[in-house]
C-alpha cells in the first residue's frame, strides 16, 4: 500500500475497514493522468490485461477500489467492471474519485439501471457495487437521486447481512402490531423505505431514524418510496419511535402547476385583497376556500367590465348590482380558469345553489371588510348581494332519499357482508379487516351520521343503557364527535352498530392518538388501520360500490349517485314518515341540528304519510254526512208518486221528512217542522215502519262548517244554527215560528 503525508483513514463506519490508511489526494499527478489515459486507450483498442508499470502508477487509485469490493465480496464481472467504469470517468474529468463532487457521483450512477448499461456496457449489479463504493469511501449522500434501485441489496452490501436482517425483522415486529399481513409483497415497500432512511443516516439502527429524514425522502425520492416513507412514519410513530407520522398527499396539489393556476388572470390589487382577507378570516377553512375561487372569479370579471375598480374600496352600488346580475346568469367555466374540469358542462347554465352561494360568499367578503374597517361603508352587503326569489324558489329542500326497496337490500348486504365479498387481487389480499368494513357499513346505514363524523368516531364511543322494562332489549348510545353546526352530543342507535363496533373493537390494533382537525384534541379515532385513518374517499368511492355489488342494485338511481350523505337524508325521511314517527324537533336533535331549517332539508312526507294523514283528517267525512232514507215500493208501483204521494222518507231519528229535495233545505239539520214532517210518534209513521214492502237505502248529505259542529252534538253550535235559521222560510213556505 503506498503510503504519504497525505493519507486518511477510510471514511466509512463498516468495522471490517476501520483501521486502513488510503491516499486520499485528491488532486492527480501527471504520471498517474498519463497512465489513465494510456489505460482508455488500452481500453478502446479492446485490451483487457493491465501492465505492471500501468498498475504501479495508478496502485494508490486502485487499491482502494479493490480492497474494499474484496470485502463486499463483489463477484469477478461486477469486481472487473465497477474499477473499469471508475477509471473511465477518472480519465474524463481529469481528478480522482476522492475530489469527486455530488452531483459528478450521481452522473456516474445515472438515474436508472438501463442508462447505466447504456453508458458504460456494464452487466449484472454493477451499478450496486459502484454506488456502494461512493457510499463507502466518498460519503455520497444522495441516494434519492439515483432513481430505482434495490436499497436492500446496497444495505447488504455497506452495513453487512446480520445488522440489515435484524433491521429488517424489527420492522416486520413492528408491522404485524398494526396490522399488516407477513410476507405480504406490498410491505416490500416500506422495508425498501426503511433501508433508503438508514442509507441516509449511515445508520444500521431502526430505532435511530427521523421524520425529518423520511419527510425528505417523500418530498424528494422516488415515486415508489414516498408513500412508503410516510407509511413507515406511522409505523414508527406507533412503536414510539418519532413523535407523529405524516401523510405525503396532504401537500401535493391535485393538479400539476402547469395545468391549473388558479390565480391567473386576476389583477394584482385584488388578489392582494383577496389574500388579506383569506389570511383573516376565521370561517371553516372549507368555507374560507370555496369563498376564495369566488373571489378570483369577481376579479376576473373585474379586469374586463370595471377595470377602474380593482379595488374593494372603490365599488359603488351601481358595481356590486352589476355583479350580482352577472352571477345570476353565469354558465359553467366563465370567468374561471378550470383546466380540464368541467369539458362536458362548460357553457351550461351554473346551478341555481351554486349562483346563491356565490353571491353568498361575496356578500361575507364585503361584509367583513366594511366589518372591520378596511373599506369605507358604500352599500349594504345584505342587500345587494341578496339571492332573488329566481334563484331561492329553484333551491328549496330536496332531499336525495334513495328508494325504499334499494335501501332494505342496501341494509340487507350491510349486516352480512363476508370475506369474499371484500376487493382482493391475485397478489394481495383485502387491505381493511372484515371487521371494521362490517362496522362502518352498519354505521353508514343506520347511525344518520355524515361522512366526517363517520371517520372521526372515537375508540369507545358505544355505551350501553338498560331500559326499566325487562322485556326490552338494551339502549344504544353512540357518541358523536363535534360537527360543522353542533357541539359533540350522543344520540341512541340501533344495537346492531354497537355489536359491530365492539367486534372491530376487539381485533382492533393499538395506535398513536392523532391531532382531530376539528378540536385540536389529541384522540384515539376508532377507524384506523396500519397506524393510518380511513381515507375520506373510503366510503364514497369503495364502500358504497361494495355494498351495491352485494345487493345487486346500480350505484346510481333516479336522483343521481348513492353517496354518503344520501343515507342521512333517507333515514331522517323514514324515521319521520314511520308509523309511530319522531316529531320535527326529536329529529332535529337526532340529526345534530342546531337548526330546524336544517332538518328540513332532509325530510320528505311521502305519500303513504299524506294520504294517511289526510284520511285522519276527514275532509269528506267533514262536509258530507249519509242520512238513511226509505222508498216506499207500492206508492213506486202503484203511480201515486204523479198525485204528489210521498214515497220517499229521510230519517231525522225524532221523524221523517217527505221533502224530496231534502239535501237543499236549510233546515234539514234543525227541522222546523213543517208540513213535510213526520212525527215517530204519529199513528202514521208507526204503520209506515210496520210495513214490508220498503227499501231502506244511504244518501250522503253536504254539510256546512255550523251543520258539522252541530252534528257532532255541539249544544253551543245547535243554538247558534237555530238562531241563523230564525226568518228562513221552509220548503211548505211558511216561516218558522
Amino acid at each position: 500500500m503506498m503510503q504519504s503525508e497525505h493519507t486518511a483513514p477510510c471514511p466509512i463506519t463498516s468495522s471490517s475497514l476501520s483501521g486502513l490508511l488510503w491516499d486520499t489526494r485528491p488532486e492527480l499527478a501527471e504520471r498517474e493522468l498519463a497512465a489513465l489515459d494510456t489505460l482508455v486507450d488500452h481500453f478502446r483498442q479492446g485490451g483487457k490485461n493491465w501492465s505492471l508499470d500501468i498498475q504501479k502508477q495508478l496502485s494508490r487509485l486502485i487499491l482502494p477500489l479493490r480492497d474494499t469490493l474484496i470485502r463486499l465480496h463483489a463477484a469477478k464481472a461486477p469486481y472487473n467492471s465497477s474499477i473499469h467504469d471508475i477509471v473511465l470517468e477518472m480519465q474524463r474529468l481529469r481528478k480522482s474519485y476522492w475530489a469527486w463532487t455530488q452531483e459528478e457521483w450521481s452522473e456516474v450512477i445515472c438515474n436508472s439501471e438501463g442508462e447505466f448499461r447504456r453508458r458504460f456496457g456494464a452487466s449484472g449489479n454493477c451499478r450496486q457495487y459502484v454506488m456502494a463504493l461512493a457510499w463507502l469511501l466518498c460519503g455520497f449522500k444522495r441516494l434519492e437521486h439515483c432513481g430505482t434501485f434495490y436499497q436492500y441489496r446496497l444495505c447488504l452490501k455497506v452495513f453487512g447481512r446480520q445488522s440489515t436482517d435484524f433491521a429488517v425483522s424489527q420492522l416486520d415486529v413492528m408491522m404485524q402490531a398494526l396490522g399488516y399481513v407477513p410476507r405480504d409483497g406490498r410491505n416490500n415497500g416500506v422495508r425498501n423505505a426503511m433501508c433508503m432512511a438508514m442509507l441516509l443516516q449511515r445508520d444500521a439502527q431502526p430505532d435511530h431514524i427521523t421524520a425529518t429524514t423520511l419527510q425528505h425522502i417523500a418530498a424528494t425520492g422516488p415515486d415508489y418510496l414516498r408513500e412508503a416513507s410516510a407509511t413507515l412514519s406511522r409505523i414508527l410513530a406507533a412503536s414510539g419511535i418519532i413523535e407523529e407520522g405524516f401523510d405525503h398527499r396532504i401537500t401535493q396539489r391535485r393538479r400539476p402547476p402547469r395545468e391549473y393556476n388558479a390565480t391567473a388572470d386576476v389583477p394584482a390589487e385584488w388578489l392582494s385583497w383577496c389574500k388579506r382577507w383569506r389570511a383573516t378570516s376565521v370561517l371553516r377553512p372549507s368555507s374560507v376556500l370555496s369563498g376564495w375561487y369566488v373571489l378570483l372569479k369577481c376579479g376576473r370579471w373585474l379586469a374586463e367590465c370595471y377595470p377602474s375598480c380593482l379595488s374593494p374600496s372603490d365599488w359603488t352600488r351601481d358595481t356590486a348590482i352589476s355583479w350580482a346580475t352577472a352571477v345570476c346568469r353565469m354558465k359553467v367555466g366563465e370567468w374561471a380558469n378550470p383546466g380540464g374540469m368541467y369539458r362536458d358542462r362548460r357553457g351550461k347554465m351554473m346551478m341555481p345553489a351554486a349562483r346563491t352561494s356565490m353571491l353568498g360568499h361575496i356578500r361575507t367578503f364585503f361584509h367583513d371588510l366594511q366589518e372591520w374597517g378596511w373599506i369605507p361603508v358604500r352599500f349594504s352587503p345584505e342587500r345587494v348581494f341578496r339571492a332573488p326569489r329566481s334563484l331561492t324558489s329553484q333551491t328549496g329542500p330536496e332531499p336525495r332519499i334513495v328508494a325504499d326497496d334499494m335501501w332494505c337490500k342496501l341494509l340487507h348486504a350491510g349486516q352480512n357482508l363476508q370475506e369474499s365479498d371484500l376487493p382482493r387481487s391475485v397478489a394481495y389480499p383485502y387491505f381493511y379487516p372484515l371487521e371494521m368494513v362490517r362496522a362502518l357499513s352498519v354505521l353508514w346505514l343506520f347511525g344518520g351520521l355524515r361522512r366526517d363524523e363517520i371517520l372521526r368516531m372515537q375508540c369507545g364511543c358505544i355505551r350501553w343503557q338498560q331500559p326499566e322494562e325487562n322485556n326490552v332489549s338494551r339502549i344504544c348510545l353512540i357518541d358523536v364527535p363535534v360537527s360543522k353546526t353542533y357541539a359533540a352530543f350522543t344520540k341512541p342507535v340501533d344495537p346492531v352498530v354497537g355489536e359491530y363496533i365492539e367486534q372491530w373493537e376487539r381485533v382492533r390494533s393499538t395506535h398513536p392518538l392523532q391531532e382531530d382537525p376539528k378540536t385540536g384534541e389529541s384522540v384515539n379515532f376508532l377507524f384506523m388501520h396500519r397506524g393510518k385513518r380511513v381515507h375520506s374517499s373510503y366510503i364514497n368511492n369503495s364502500l358504497i360500490p361494495l355494498l351495491c355489488r352485494k345487493a345487486g342494485i346500480p350505484e346510481q338511481d333516479a336522483r343521481g349517485r348513492i353517496t354518503s350523505h344520501r343515507a342521512r337524508a333517507t333515514i331522517a325521511s323514514q324515521l319521520y314518515n314511520a308509523r309511530e314517527p319522531l316529531d320535527f324537533f326529536e329529529l332535529q336533535k337526532w340529526l345534530g341540528h342546531a337548526s330546524p331549517e336544517s332538518t328540513r332539508h332532509y325530510v320528505e312526507i311521502t305519500p303513504t304519510r299524506l294520504a294517511g294523514s289526510l284520511n285522519k283528517a276527514g275532509y269528506f267525512e267533514r262536509n258530507r254526512r249519509l242520512v238513511s232514507v226509505l222508498i216506499d215500493q207500492d206508492a213506486i208501483a202503484e203511480g201515486l208518486t204523479a198525485s204528489g204521494e210521498p214515497w220517499r222518507y229521510y230519517d231525522l231519528g225524532h221523524g221523517f221528512c217527505t221533502y224530496d229535495f231534502f239535501e237543499q233545505c236549510p233546515h234539514r239539520m234543525a227541522c222546523a217542522k213543517c208540513s213535510f214532517y213526520m212525527p215517530k210518534s204519529s199513528s202514521e209513521a208507526q204503520y209506515l215502519e210496520g210495513r214490508h214492502n220498503l227499501l231502506r237505502m244511504m244518501q250522503e248529505i253536504p254539510l256546512t262548517e255550523d251543520e258539522q259542529a252541530a252534528v257532532e252534538n255541539d249544544i253551543n253550535a245547535v243554538n247558534n244554527l237555530l238562531n241563523k235559521l230564525t226568518g228562513v222560510a221552509t220548503p211548505d213556505n211558511k216561516r218558522k215560528p
